[in-house]
């Protein structure tokens, strides 16, 4: 049987195969004149496929001709009998079974000579993070990268957290989180994620939060000041690159990754739960506060296209709250837009600090007690407190 070109018998081998298993011997003429077709190309399908056999001829015929033909006359046809399809298939599968355990002898060997290294490499690591030299490492191929968390992730044995700023995530990226992340859940290895407040309204982040959070995984989004991140267990982090979203540092500096769990978990404390069915009430409450990061970042200065990458949306739909927010100041331009917001911010400041300055200096006083003319849901900065 042909099985580079297909792996099914053609339908007239499956033909003359039930032709050859209800009788003890045939010629290609008799199975031709049954079947009423030609059945040379059958009979070459099933004698590749070991599945018929030609029958031995007597070793005299009874004239005294060897080969049962008299003198002169033509030779007797090859007669075929129908071999079991499980003699056929020992037959046809042996080479490869050969080749199967050919190969796995030299992967053995393979990982043999490959793990020979290993004493080595575990020496090596243990020298090289004791004197902190490669504590940090540049990576810049895709590929690597990829592969890189990939053993990250999978070597983790108590936790990993992430941070992965710009909105909702792609579906393909998605997709290969979910199996990797599932994987890991399920070993009983805790997770924490932070995205921003725009990716509540992607739906494949939505369902890939839905998901995991099902297995134990803990999400939380904030409005602004999210760096990309990875950390695995506390002591490997991967870090963005700036201007350079397909690299990142690995960072396997005690003191470094320390700073970077503790960035983690001041973000964290302020971030929201979140939730994959958003409410009225949420949704505007997360509205106001990406308004309000828009309305700093105004102030500072900042371009559209930058304010709009740092808050994980499109920047057509950060133009748009810059043109509410423009209308609610009576700002003509971005420029008056940014200079009345800094000037109500300013007077905003200089007006908790005088507020301060004014209450009398109690040190019995609970200090929990905030200033006079100071509402109590604020911070001692006078902005609102976060809980």
């Amino acid at each position: 049987m042909p099985s580079d070109e297909t792996d099914q018998l053609s339908s007239v081998a499956r033909r003359l195969y039930a032709y050859a298993a209800e009788r003890y011997a045939f010629s290609e003429t008799e199975a031709a004149e049954s079947l009423g077709e030609s059945v040379g190309a059958g009979l070459a399908e099933l004698a590749a496929a070991h599945l018929i056999q030609p029958r031995s001829l007597p070793a005299a015929a009874p004239d005294g001709g060897a080969d049962g033909t008299g003198d002169g006359a033509e030779p007797a046809p090859v007669r075929w009998s129908a071999v079991s399809p499980r003699a056929a298939v020992a037959r046809t599968l042996a080479p490869l079974a050969l080749r199967v355990r050919e190969t796995h002898d030299e992967m053995d060997r393979l990982r043999e000579r490959l793990e020979e290294l290993l004493p080595s490499y575990e020496a090596g690591t243990d020298l090289r993070d004791r004197g902190g030299a490669n504590a940090l490492e540049l990576v810049t191929d895709p590929a690597a990268l990829q592969d890189l968390i990939g053993e990250l992730v999978a070597s983790a044995a108590t936790e990993v957290l992430t941070c992965h700023p710009g909105g909702g995530r792609s579906t393909a990226t998605l997709e290969g989180a979910v199996v990797r992340d599932e994987a890991m859940l399920t070993r009983g290895v805790r997770m924490r994620t932070l995205y921003q407040h725009t990716a509540r309204y992607s739906r494949p982040t939505a369902a890939y939060v839905e998901r995991v959070t099902a297995l134990g995984s803990q999400v939380r989004t904030v409005g602004d000041g999210l760096m990309r991140m990875i950390l695995v267990d506390r002591h490997t982090g991967l870090m963005e690159v700036q201007d350079d979203i397909k690299a990142a540092l690995v960072v396997r500096e005690p003191n470094v990754v320390h700073f970077m769990v503790q960035t983690f978990e001041r973000c964290w404390s302020e971030a929201e739960p979140f939730s994959t069915t958003i409410g009225p009430e949420q949704a505007r409450s997360i509205s106001d506060e990406l308004r309000q990061t828009i309305v700093r970042l105004l102030a500072e200065g900042l371009e559209d296209k930058v304010i709009a990458r740092r808050l994980g949306m499109s920047e057509r739909t950060c133009q748009r709250h810059i043109a509410e927010i423009m209308r609610a100041v009576g700002a003509k331009s971005r420029f008056q837009a940014g200079f009345l917001l800094s000037a109500t911010a300013a007077a905003s400041a200089a007006s908790a600090a005088s507020a301060a300055s004014a209450a009398p200096a109690d040190a019995s006083a609970p200090l929990t007690r905030p200033p006079a003319g100071v509402p109590e849901s604020a911070a001692p900065d006078g902005t609102a407190g976060t809980s």
